[in-house]
């Protein structure tokens, strides 16, 4: 017999730890509009290479370029640059709330405002999204109201959800927002399972799954993709790509794939990478994918390429696992600071116009948290009713909730 060595089990290790130089040199950068854009009916065989490179039109100079450019006009780049500074005011505001004790949890969107924001731009009145936990772009940018996204998170008694949810689990279908799971990776497969019942119904309406990074590694991931790919579901789904799951680096999900965007390879799944932080390249690459799946061509995978700036939640600390000033060198920036570098070179803008949004949007978003602070908040005022959490279970209800809300005299 040969005598063979003993056997090892390989872990992935981010490039740096806390305390070290920050390292994204893994991090392979294409030049803004070099990267081609296919017809919406391109064989998913033809463009295999648009999983491991990056699509980006925006370039260091603030220009769009390339052939995923000039799909919008400036009014609306302006209000994709309202919609992520209102969302960043709106973050600011509620973890302001979360650490006074207002509401008990408080999830951000720091550097990642582009992703949601852009994307809801592209869909259509109807079309399903299936979010994560950090996709409040995709309400804030479809004008949901800001008083009640602040009554859900503090469980008021004007909580739309009627403290049933867990504060940032929105829900809310005219908006086309599937209530938020905290079970990750449920909503993949809740998606594609909705975008073919759409198409069972011969309806035109399509779905959106979410997911993060870390949870592709759930199984509901890989199953939602089988079922995609077998039926040709209209869906598209989305991976959020922000390097770090709660506490472990994108790494530990990713495995030897070598991006998460060439999963979908395997499945027959055209699969795109875009640049994260560039709105201009998210509305392009997400309306490319939404028309291959209203033309019935099936779904298609994007990794959105970005980074997490803060805390996974109010209960981490990221300082923990990685280098405090890590945020700083991401080599792809600020997705509100390039929108707004681009709108200024094309004359749209000022710094000065920007200083008077930054204050006017501010001024909003702290109306709308007063005015929900007086129906209540966590710990003070207004709550919703014991006996809402009896109603809407059941379309009737049956008799053994009749005789619990009677026990408890609701």
């Amino acid at each position: 017999m040969i005598d063979h060595a003993p056997l090892t089990l390989h872990v992935p290790e981010p490039a740096v730890r806390p305390g070290g130089t920050p390292d994204f040199s893994s991090v392979r950068i294409p030049k803004a509009g070099s990267v081609a854009r296919p017809p919406v009916d391109a064989d998913p065989e033809s463009i295999r290479d648009l999983a491991y490179s990056i699509i980006r039109v925006l370039n260091r100079d603030g220009e769009a370029v390339g052939p995923w450019a000039n799909l919008l006009s400036d009014s609306q780049l302006l209000d994709g640059l309202r919609h992520m500074m209102t969302l960043r005011a709106f973050d600011a505001r509620m973890l302001m709330s979360q650490r006074q004790g207002k509401t008990s949890f408080y999830m951000q969107h720091m550097g990642e405002e582009a992703v949601s924001c852009a994307f809801r731009k592209a869909l259509s009145p109807g079309d399903m999204n299936f979010p994560t936990y950090r996709q409040a772009g995709l309400l804030i940018a479809d004008d949901y109201p800001l008083v009640d996204m602040m009554n859900q998170i503090y469980s008021n008694e004007r909580d739309p959800l009627k403290g049933r949810q867990m504060p940032v689990l929105y829900s809310s279908r005219k908006n086309g927002f599937f209530s938020v799971s905290g079970n990750l990776a449920t909503q993949y497969i809740q998606a594609v399972g909705w975008a073919m019942a759409s198409a069972i119904k011969n309806d035109t309406r399509i779905a959106v799954g979410w997911i993060g990074d870390g949870a592709t590694a759930e199984s509901d991931f890989h199953a939602a993709l089988v079922f995609a790919s077998t039926y040709k579901a209209p869906v598209v789904l989305n991976i959020v790509n922000n390097q770090w799951a709660i506490s472990t680096f994108q790494g530990i999900a990713r495995g030897g794939s070598g991006t998460f965007a060439a999963r979908g390879l395997g499945f027959g799944i055209p699969a795109l990478r875009v640049d994260g932080n560039d709105y201009l390249a998210v509305y392009a690459v997400a309306r490319w994918a939404i028309e291959r799946a209203r033309r019935n061509l099936g779904p298609t995978l994007i990794e959105h390429v970005t980074y997490r700036v803060g805390a996974h939640s109010t209960s981490d600390d990221p300082a923990a696992y990685r280098p405090k000033a890590e945020s700083d060198a991401w080599p792809l920036g600020d997705p509100i600071i390039r929108l707004k570098k681009h709108l200024i070179v094309r004359g749209a803008w000022s710094e000065e116009r920007h200083n008077q949004a930054e204050a006017e949007i501010l001024d909003t978003v702290i109306a709308a948290q007063k005015e929900a602070e007086q129906h209540g908040t966590l710990h003070a005022g207004g709550q919703p009713s014991v006996r809402d959490m009896f109603e809407g279970v059941y379309e009737q209800m049956p008799p053994h909730l009749h005789r619990q809300r009677h026990e408890v005299g609701v």
